[in-house]
């Protein structure tokens, strides 16, 4: 079953929005996270970045943000970068995972 960690052991309950992008030649993308409220707020743990995890493997980025609203942390937004096709693909199996574990859909904008 595919899921995402902030701190390892513990799976985020918040489904966030993910904005994907991709070069025009195909080789390199990235993918924008957004958790609004989550869980990982009330948790005592280090956060070293933001783990995907599924039966291939882990997927990890350490580009993880918090946006604050007067003064408390609302919202995490991490920024997964692919740099090549092969990348792009693992992701493309992960989200494919997660997704159907999860109940989602992909909406072209």
């Amino acid at each position: 079953m595919a899921s995402i960690q902030f701190i390892q052991g513990l799976d985020e309950a918040v489904i966030p929005t993910v904005r994907l992008t991709r070069s025009r030649d195909g080789q390199t993308g990235t993918a924008l996270f957004r958790f609004v409220q989550p869980n990982l707020l009330q948790q005592q743990g280090e956060i070293t970045g933001m783990y995907m995890i599924d039966e291939e493997g882990e997927l990890v980025t350490r580009h993880v943000n918090a946006k604050f609203v007067n003064g408390q942390p609302q919202i995490i937004e991490a920024l997964y970068v692919m740099k090549n096709a092969q990348a792009w693909d693992r992701f493309m199996r992960f989200m494919h995972r997660y997704a159907k574990a999860k109940g989602l859909s992909f909406q072209r904008s």
